[in-house]
C-alpha cells in the first residue's frame, strides 16, 4: 500500500510534522514479522549422580601417651535414574562403597565393601490413590575378600559369597507430602549365592553344606544357591530435620514361609547427613543386620582354628567428613 503526501498530512495524522514529502515519494508499510516460539521438550526422566571420598588421619611425633599412625579412606558413589509419568513410576539406583584402613604395624585392612542394585516399578489406577501395584528387585554383594583379622589366609566371605537377590510383587504406599514409602510383598523370592566352593561346603550363609563320611572326606559338594519364598516389608524415609541436616532411614524385614516362619531377617540403615557447602559434607550413620542363616566364625577353644557358631546381631557405626560432587 502506498500513501502519498496528499493523504499523509498533519491534519489526518496528528503528530506528523514533515510537510516536505513530495507526491512522488511513497511510504511502504511492512507487515509485522512473525516470532517463532521454540518447542518445549518434556522429559519424564530424572537423574542423580554423587561421588565422594571421606578421609581420616592420625599421626604422632614423640607423643608420650602413645599411639599408632593411621589413615583411613572411604570412596563411594550413588547413581539414580527415575521415570515418572501420570500414574506410573520406575525407580533405579546403584550404590557402591569401599573403605580401607592403614595402621602402623599392620597390613592394609578393609573397613567397608558394598555393591547394591535396586529397581522398582509401580502403577496405580487413579491419581487420587497413594497405593501402587508394585514389583521390586534388589541385589547386593561385595567386591573383595573379607577376613577375620588378623587371619588373612582364610577368607570368610568373597565376591558373590554371599550375594543376595530379592524379587517380588506387592503394593507400595507413597506419601504425597513426606518422602516416605512402605512396600509390602506377600510373595518374595530370596536367593542366596555362595559361589566359593569352600564356603559352600562349610554351609555358610544358609546354603546346604557338603556331605562328609565318617573320616571327614567330602562325599557330596555343598550347594552354592539357596532359594526361599517369604514375606517382605520395606520402608524408606527421608526428611530435612533442620536446615542442611537430612535424616535417611531404610528398613527391611523378611521372613521365609517354609523355614522358621516368624523368624525375621532385619536390615536397618540410619544416616544423618550434614551439609557444610556444595562440596563438603559430614555424615553419621549406623547399619544393623540380623540373619538367622549367617553363622559366625571364631576360635572358641584356643586351638588357633575358627569354629562355626550361631547367628548374631551385626552392627556397624560410621562417622565421616569428606568431599562430595553431585552432577
Amino acid at each position: 500500500m502506498n500513501l502519498t503526501a496528499k493523504n499523509l498530512n498533519s491534519h489526518n495524522y496528528p503528530g506528523y510534522y514533515n510537510d516536505t514529502i513530495k507526491p512522488s515519494d511513497s511510504i511502504k508499510v511492512v507487515p509485522p514479522t512473525t516470532t517463532q516460539v521454540d518447542s518445549v521438550v518434556v522429559t519424564f526422566w530424572t537423574e542423580k549422580n554423587e561421588v565422594g571420598v571421606n578421609l581420616s588421619e592420625v599421626a604422632f611425633v614423640n607423643w608420650n601417651a602413645g599411639g599408632n599412625n593411621s589413615i583411613s579412606a572411604l570412596v563411594y558413589g550413588n547413581a539414580e535414574r527415575n521415570y515418572k509419568k501420570d500414574d506410573l513410576y520406575w525407580r533405579n539406583k546403584v550404590i557402591v562403597r569401599y573403605g580401607i584402613n592403614s595402621q602402623e604395624g599392620q597390613k592394609l585392612r578393609k573397613t567397608e565393601d558394598e555393591l547394591r542394585l535396586s529397581s522398582s516399578f509401580g502403577y496405580r489406577k487413579d491419581s487420587i490413590s497413594n497405593w501402587f501395584y508394585s514389583a521390586k528387585f534388589n541385589f547386593n554383594t561385595q567386591f573383595t575378600n573379607g577376613y577375620k583379622y588378623p587371619d588373612t589366609d582364610s577368607p570368610i566371605s568373597k565376591f558373590m559369597a554371599p550375594g543376595y537377590l530379592f524379587l517380588g510383587i506387592g503394593s507400595e504406599y507413597s506419601d504425597p507430602i513426606e518422602d516416605f514409602k512402605v512396600y509390602i510383598s506377600p510373595i518374595t523370592q530370596k536367593s542366596t549365592f555362595v559361589l566359593d566352593q569352600r564356603l559352600a561346603n562349610e554351609g555358610m550363609f544358609g546354603v546346604t553344606g557338603a556331605v562328609r563320611d565318617t573320616l571327614g572326606n567330602i562325599v557330596e559338594e555343598g550347594e552354592k544357591v539357596r532359594t526361599e519364598f517369604g514375606f517382605l516389608v520395606t520402608s524408606d524415609f527421608s526428611k530435612e530435620v533442620f536446615e542442611n541436616v537430612d535424616l535417611d532411614s531404610q528398613l527391611s524385614l523378611y521372613s521365609d514361609y517354609l523355614n522358621k516362619f516368624g523368624n525375621i531377617d532385619v536390615e536397618w540403615q540410619l544416616r544423618v547427613n550434614l551439609k557444610v557447602n556444595d562440596f563438603i559434607k559430614a555424615n553419621v550413620g549406623s547399619h544393623l543386620r540380623y540373619d538367622d542363616d549367617v553363622k559366625f566364625k571364631e576360635d572358641t577353644n584356643g586351638d588357633g582354628k575358627l569354629e562355626t557358631t550361631g547367628p548374631r546381631v551385626q552392627f556397624k557405626q560410621m562417622l565421616g567428613v569428606g568431599l562430595v560432587y553431585e552432577f
